[in-house]
């Protein structure tokens, strides 16, 4: 049971959540988590922890259980829907970073930080089977309440601060944005994971064709789970169409409805159809981001991560934004003496936070990772062309990918300076 006067309240036990409580344990900063699951199970598909999330974690000590636990991605690689190579690049410590660009099952990354959790806060601390309903304020606390797993009311929470990292259909958001509404443009999204031979070197992020007209991204996030060298490789398709309905989130896809659009994409390299026909799994979600808001902090409650900035899951950044969120918040509360008030805490992250994320989710929109393949597309109006140096430079596509690096914070000069 949770104590009912606390220091600081952590809303939600996702990846942003759980990093906020470990940082700020490691600051001497008491705090409690509350997630409404009441068992964390490796569920979900993979994701990418690019170099700047890795920075992040690797400050928690948690590197080399994800490095173990995932595959080191060596190269960044795209190409158009007729498997023509447009570009590619290494990644991580093979780019010269530091620290490795890490390919991980979602479940496996969460289960790791839920389980640091338990170890270094304590399991007093965890409290699972705590759905959100309300919070309230009044002088210097703010009243959380909650239901279990059955519905039945929990005991009221007060707390001096609490942090909504409830993710993207985050309920707390919700209370003081009560009208807002998803921005949904006509992209669906499949995400499968495969038991695959290795693709390329096997160690390969890939971009195949754009929105327009079918889009893949395929990565491999567990090695050699047989005898045989297969690989656990994750995929995502995305597609946009007009008139279409948003799909749902969570649910499970049919290979029928992902498969025609990549029906004829047998390429010498990569056989597309077999690696979605013999998904072990499929979930279905929108493509669906939320326009940046003005304001986080609502007297003695923030928003982070995904419920501060929900934007389009697109280079693994929702993720990376979410943990540096986690770390910049935490140095500001830990920064306050013992005996003031934590609101200005709140307010400093919040100045430091909002505008850079703002901007990550516009350049998600307008100029993401994979607007490589969509501006080889404009110019060869997606038909094959005889060679990528026909089409644009080599030079050009780098500066493209550079230029996102920049904005999303993970540049080569910004991790290792």
């Amino acid at each position: 049971m949770a104590p009912q006067d606390i220091n600081i309240a952590i809303v939600g036990g996702g990846v942003g959540g759980l990093a906020l409580a470990l940082h700020l344990h490691q600051r001497g900063v008491t705090c409690h988590v509350f997630e409404a699951v009441p068992q964390v199970r490796e569920l979900g598909v993979g994701i990418t922890l690019l170099p700047h999330a890795m920075r992040e974690l690797a400050a928690l000590g948690l590197q080399p259980a994800l490095e173990a636990a995932g595959i080191e991605n060596y190269e960044s690689a795209f190409f158009n829907r007729h498997g023509q190579f447009i570009y590619s690049e290494l990644r991580g410590r093979h780019a010269g970073y530091a620290l490795p660009e890490v390919g991980i099952h979602r479940g496996k990354l969460h289960k790791i930080l839920f389980d640091a959790a338990v170890a270094q806060l304590g399991h007093a601390y965890i409290h699972t089977g705590h759905r959100f309903q309300q919070v309230t304020q009044s002088g210097d606390t703010a009243v959380l309440t909650f239901v279990d797993p059955q519905g039945q009311a929990l005991p009221e929470i007060r707390a001096r601060v609490v942090i909504a990292a409830d993710g993207v259909n985050s309920a707390v958001r919700r209370s003081f944005y009560p009208d807002e509404q998803m921005v949904f443009t006509g992209i669906n999204t499949w995400r499968g994971v495969t038991r695959f031979k290795p693709i390329l070197t096997g160690k390969t992020y890939m971009r195949i064709g754009s929105i327009e007209t079918g889009k893949m991204v395929i990565y491999p996030i567990v090695d050699k789970i047989d005898d045989e060298g297969h690989q656990l490789v994750n995929w995502m398709a995305e597609i946009r169409t007009q008139g279409v309905q948003q799909n749902d989130w969570n649910q499970a896809g049919r290979v029928e409805d992902v498969l025609h659009i990549f029906k004829d994409w047998a390429f010498d390299w990569l056989d597309v159809p077999a690696l979605i026909a013999n998904a072990e799994s499929i979930l279905e979600y929108p493509m669906v981001d939320k326009d940046p808001v003005d304001q986080w902090t609502f007297g003695r409650v923030t928003l982070l991560g995904d419920a501060a900035h929900p934007m389009y899951p697109r280079g693994s950044n929702g993720s990376a934004q979410a943990l540096i969120d986690a770390r910049t918040l935490a140095v500001e509360l830990a920064a306050v003496p013992a005996g003031q008030d934590l609101l200005p805490a709140l307010h400093r992250y919040e100045s430091v936070r909002r505008p850079l994320t703002a901007k990550v989710v516009q350049t998600n929109r307008t100029t993401p990772p994979d607007f490589i393949n969509i501006k080889v597309d404009e110019l060869t109006q997606g038909r094959p062309f005889r060679h990528i140096d026909d089409v644009i430079s080599q030079a050009e596509l780098r500066q493209i990918s550079e230029d996102y690096k920049k904005i999303a914070g993970f540049s080569l000069e910004a991790i290792n300076k």
